[in-house]
Formats: C-alpha cells, structure tokens, sequence
C-alpha cells in the first residue's frame, strides 16, 4: 500500500521483537508474511526490505512522518554520530558469531544491511570512530555496552523522557493508590522541563503531561523515549509530527541509554521523596514536587556544566520555539479521527450529527476533541482547518429561505 500511517508501522516494527529467528534477517522474513490490518479494515503486507527500512529509521530517528517532506539538511554535510555507529555495529556483531573479523567486513555487512550508508560515513571515518571511540572493545560484554558520554549543545534540541513509580497518595474514595511520575528533562541545560504524578500511566496521562511541558518550556527538536506502550501509541506519535517534535525510542530493553532521566529520577527518590510531603492527594503531591523542581533542582549549580539549569536554559530562548496558548495551539493535542462527510454535509460522531464548517460533501475528513470535552469538534481537511463543526439543527434547517420561498 502506498503511504501507510506511522501507527501501522509502529505495529509492525512491534511484530519483529516476538518474531521467531535466530538473526534480524529471519525475523525481517517472518515478519513480511505477516498480513496486517490498517485503520481502514484494508489487509497490508509489506517485503522484508521495506520492513528493514522502516527498522532502521525507527531506531535512529523515530517513525513519526506521516507524509513525506523534503529534508532540510537537503544539500548540506551531514556526519553519523559515536552513538548511532555504536548501534549500528551492535546489530551486525551477531551474524559473525564469536568469529574473527576485519573492519572493512564490518563495515561492508552494516552497508549490506542498510545501518549506515557509504555518503553518511566513509571507510577512513568508520575506522577513525571504532578507534577514538573504542567501539570493539571486546573487555564489554554484549549485553553491557559501551557508553558515550554525550551531550547536546545548544537547549531544546533534545528531550529525554520516562515515567517512574512514585508514593501512594489517596484518591476521592480514600483508596491507597500508587502513583507514576512522568517527566521530561533537556539534555543541554539539565532543567527539568516539565514532571508531573498521575494515578494512571496511560496515553491520556502523557498527553497531558506534554502539553504542559510544551507551553512551559517549547518544543524541542527530538524527544527520547523509551518502548512503553504509551510511549508508541498512535496519540502521542500524531501530537509530535503537528508540532514538529522528532519522536525516537531507545533500544529495546536498554533503560541505560536514557541516562539523563534515569538520574534525575535518582534525585527525586534520594531528596524529593526523603521530605516529609503530604500524600493525602495527588493534587498537593504536585504541588510539592512543582515547587521542589523550581526552587531546589532547576535552581542549584549542577556539576555537568557549572550553572544552574534554568539559567543554562536560559542562554538559549532566542532558539526555543515556544507554543502561545490559544484555542488553535490547544487543537495540537486533541485526539483525532477519521470520518466520511454525507451528501447533506454532515457527519456523525458518537451518536451526534454535525455539519460540516464548508462545503466538505463525499470527503474524507479529519476530526479532533478534546478528550476531557469532547462536545467541541474541529474538522481538519488535508492537514488544513476547516473550521469548528456545529451540531446539525434540522429546524433551524428547515427555516431557512431555499430558492427564494420561506
């Protein structure tokens, strides 16, 4: 099928970890006689190739294009990162097998295989990183890679993100329930963009969690996350392609490769959660942790660059794409659906018809609510806003002036 959503790649790239095989070829394979089914009840089956692709993609940039757009590094140098070798080589070292090897066979089975490409890293530059960067160190374990230590240069180029198990507060029925903290950290300036405790961990929670940090501290160019369920739901994938927002996923089972957060969430179990706080609601448990984050973490010296988060932030604003609260910037992380304008210019939408904000008669149209007020709907045409669909009032209808007569 040509130009499939990001959700049904997702499920596919999620059908290669429990496919059987010994290699990445073999689950490829298995996985290409596998028939799916898209958001339209349309059978799909894809080639191996094709899966590979999307494989490799995934694992460096994240599946959340939902139409293709021209790249904007078009026509300007562009260098493969320590990090995404180091991966690159993890994925081919087993088709060797404890054997012996030369580099320039690895490097010609990571081309074969599509990991890195011949513009993006020549032969000379791929030896000069395995050295520098001592990426065959066979003292490593294969399941204890080898760490780089790195970090953006500049604030809001990326965003590392996870959720942690958090204290058990009350809820309205004064059941004991345990919360989940989600948080959002910037590499460059270690703030803490946005964190907040739910009683759920689910697509809802997270939306609600990035919105927040969105309108608070931009929007960055990447975000990295982990292979959570909520974390690869079609939701969340949709809000970071409307606002620009490359979304990537660390290696499967590879929680250390999110570094950055996994030390904060050390922080807030050795100092946030060692205070006497008060968990008779989760409202006052953020409340507490707001005010921690603000006038403890972001604002004490940190010792990976010298400063105080918030102000290494803040050298950056002039680069921080900010979102400005209006009713149009709110409609970024609404959910969204799919429905077939009538030949009367109306649609239906949980037992309601509305009609259409134009003229939209026989087309494929985009819808999308808010998931706490679901009664205002939005109605998007080829990515574009139509307008705010009213709900269909046949008296009113009927009262109209047609050709003249009343």
């Amino acid at each position: 099928m040509k130009n499939p959503s990001s959700y049904l790649k997702m499920r596919v790239l999620g059908a290669i970890d429990l496919a059987e095989g010994r290699t990445m070829q073999e689950r490829y394979e298995k996985v290409s006689q596998m028939v799916f089914v898209d958001e339209d009840g349309n059978q799909c089956q894809f080639t191996w190739r094709t899966i590979q692709t999307w494989f490799y993609y995934y694992r460096h940039y994240g599946v959340t294009k939902l139409e293709p757009k021209s790249r904007k590094d078009k026509g300007t140098t562009r260098k493969m990162s320590p990090e995404e070798l180091l991966e690159a080589i993890n994925q081919v070292l087993p088709l060797f097998r404890g054997k012996g090897f030369l580099r320039s066979e690895l490097y010609r089975i990571c081309i074969e295989k599509g990991f890195i490409r011949k513009n993006e890293l020549a032969r000379t530059t791929f030896y000069r990183f395995i050295k520098e960067y001592e990426l065959l160190n066979k003292d490593a374990e294969e399941h204890n890679k080898k760490r780089l230590a790195f970090a953006m240069q500049y604030a809001n180029q990326l965003w590392q993100a996870d959720t942690m198990y958090g204290p058990f507060v009350s809820d309205s029925n004064g059941r004991k329930i345990q919360t989940r903290l989600i948080a959002f950290i910037d590499d460059a300036s270690r703030v803490l963009c946005h964190g907040q405790f739910f009683l759920n961990e689910n697509t809802d929670s997270l939306a609600t969690a990035l919105r927040a940090a969105f309108y608070k501290r931009g929007v960055p160019e990447q975000m990295y996350v982990d292979n959570g369920s909520i974390y690869t739901s079609k939701e969340i994938i949709l809000i970071c392609a409307r606002v620009g927002c490359i979304l990537r996923h660390a290696p499967v089972r590879d929680g250390a490769a999110k570094g950055k957060i996994e030390r904060f969430f050390r922080t807030v179990r050795d100092k946030f959660l060692a205070m006497e706080l008060d968990l008779s609601s989760i409202e006052k448990l953020n409340r507490q942790f707001t005010r921690w984050v603000e006038e403890r973490y972001n604002n004490q010296i940190h010792s990976a660059h010298g400063m105080k988060p918030v102000d290494r932030f803040g050298l950056d604003l002039k680069r921080i794409n900010f979102l400005p609260p209006n009713e149009v910037n709110d409609e970024l992380f609404f959910v969204e659906d799919e429905r077939k304008v009538k030949k009367d210019n109306t649609f239906s939408f949980r037992s309601m018809r509305y009609e259409a904000p134009v003229d939209l008669r026989d087309r494929n149209i985009s819808i999308r609510y808010d998931r706490h007020n679901p009664e205002r709907i939005v109605v998007y045409y080829k990515n574009e806003r139509a307008g705010v669909a009213k709900p269909l009032d046949l008296i009113a209808n009927g009262l109209l002036k047609r050709g003249g007569k009343s």
